[in-house]
């Protein structure tokens, strides 16, 4: 038997039935089109019940693959689930469904899970979204191909050859007065990659400035990750001042935030600005928001990591030993421009239509 890693108190509400349905239609579309798993191949759904959202999303699979072996975490050994893993054939499909997160001593479950070539599909730390965000959670895992691949290869498309971008908001603007790095995309689109799936709910499009220390200006930030790995939204934007890559100021900084941009500084000395997300889910805005901050990262504008960790984008005199920290920051976004083309405006992307 095992123990949560974070305890948490078994929820015995359940989801309406609606809901349910909802998650057993997304993730139907998900199975279907997204990792194309077939009645050739073998399913394994591992899962706990600790959650109202991690049983509708137990609901939705159960209904989606009837002939699949279900295993719950929580009344079965660490040797037996990894047998089951191993079990697998390759092309096989594994779903995890965790309230928390699944921890098997010295396995890196889906590092292990894709180093067999086996399909994954990876739901997180459902325990932090409670109530109404489980509901928001389930409408983040619609999968709309055209949406998500067309506006998720126009952007690369446009970033990947942008010599510069500026990000404007709340009357700041950030400026990225480089190229960029090849643009990464996590759109359900597995065709062109070794590994097949990931954690869902999916939706974003990530790059990095060639140069980091090409990347000045100020802009606001209406949500961050905190030490607790929860999005936390300050009464007002917390305003970074940013000169040569790097955060040397703030205005409006919470507690909380401090706290976080003390600790990096700790630990890395000052505090870089890497990632340059664009987040593509719909479902989640800057209004609508779950605590998992790993999840609400898909959100629908531009996010940032702050903290010198990037492990996709090598850069000499970062060293990965002594890079830890990437914590991701949410921009007060009303447009986006790469090059001089504008790609977002009044919450959406544009640069599909």
């Amino acid at each position: 038997m095992h123990t949560p890693a974070a305890p948490e108190p078994l929820a015995q509400d359940a989801l309406p039935a609606h809901a349910v349905e909802a998650a057993t239609r997304h993730l139907g579309d998900i199975l279907r089109v997204a990792v194309e798993h077939g009645p050739g191949h073998g399913a394994l759904v591992v899962y706990d019940e600790r959650t109202a959202l991690s049983r509708a999303l137990l609901a939705g699979y159960r209904r989606n693959l009837p002939d699949a072996r279900f295993v719950d975490f929580d009344a079965t050994t660490p040797d037996e689930v990894l047998a089951a893993f191993r079990a697998m054939a390759p092309k096989d499909l594994v779903v995890l469904v965790q309230s928390t997160n699944f921890r098997l001593d010295g396995f890196r479950i889906r590092v292990e899970l894709f180093k067999l070539g086996l399909k994954v599909i990876e739901h997180v730390h459902l325990s932090r979204m409670p109530g109404p965000q489980s509901e928001h959670y389930i409408e983040a895992l619609a999968y709309d191909p055209a949406y998500f691949r067309g506006t998720g290869r126009a952007l690369k498309e446009r970033i990947d050859v942008a010599t510069h971008a500026r990000v404007l908001g709340g009357g700041e603007t950030l400026y990225f007065s480089s190229p960029f790095e090849p643009a990464k995309l996590n759109v359900g689109d597995y065709s062109e990659m070794h590994n097949v799936g990931g954690q869902f709910p999916i939706g974003e499009v990530f790059t990095e400035a060639l140069d980091l220390e090409a990347v000045h200006g100020r802009v606001q930030v209406h949500v961050f990750g905190d030490t607790n790995y929860r999005s936390n939204r300050p009464e007002l934007p917390v305003t970074l001042v940013i000169e040569r890559g790097r955060v040397v100021g703030t205005e409006n900084a919470t507690p909380a935030f401090q706290e976080v941009l003390d600790k990096i500084t700790a630990d890395e000395g000052e505090v870089w600005v890497r990632e340059l997300g664009f987040g593509l889910n719909r479902a989640f805005t800057r209004e609508r928001r779950v605590d998992d901050i790993g999840t609400y990262e898909r959100m629908c504008g531009i996010h940032l990591s702050l903290g010198a960790k990037h492990g996709v984008y090598p850069k000499p005199g970062f060293k990965r030993k002594d890079a830890r920290y990437h914590i991701d920051v949410f921009a007060v976004t009303d447009a986006v421009y790469l090059g001089e083309e504008r790609v977002y405006a009044d919450g959406e992307w544009i640069c599909n239509k």
